[in-house]
Order: structure tokens, then sequence, then C-alpha cells
């Protein structure tokens, strides 16, 4: 489960419920669910899992 999701630079840190980095990545952080993480690079918007698998892609 996602706790928390925070931009730092351009890197966007997920974080477990027991405060644990869960996974990292590069974009901007658009929004966050308890199981996904919705990050845009470029003109494309990633999904990704708890696991930081993507779930989908998206053009914007």
């Amino acid at each position: 489960m996602i706790s928390t999701a925070l931009q730092k630079g351009s890197s966007v840190y997920v974080y477990n419920e027991r405060n644990g980095v869960a996974f990292t990545t590069t974009g901007t952080l658009m929004g966050f669910t308890g199981s996904t993480v919705s990050v845009k690079k470029g003109n494309s918007l990633y999904v990704y899992n708890e696991r930081g698998g993507v779930v989908s892609t998206h053009s914007c």
C-alpha cells in the first residue's frame, strides 16, 4: 500500500505503509492513491503500482 508520494527535485519518491521507500522514478508527480502513483514524463502520463511496475501509459 502506498502511504505517500513526494516530489524531490526531478525525482518522485514513493513510500509504503511502513514509511520505507517503495520505489523512486523521475518525472513530475501528478497524484497518488493507496495503490497507484501517476507521474508525468514529457508528453506521457505513467501510472505505477505499489511495486513500481507500470500499470498504464497515457498521452497528454
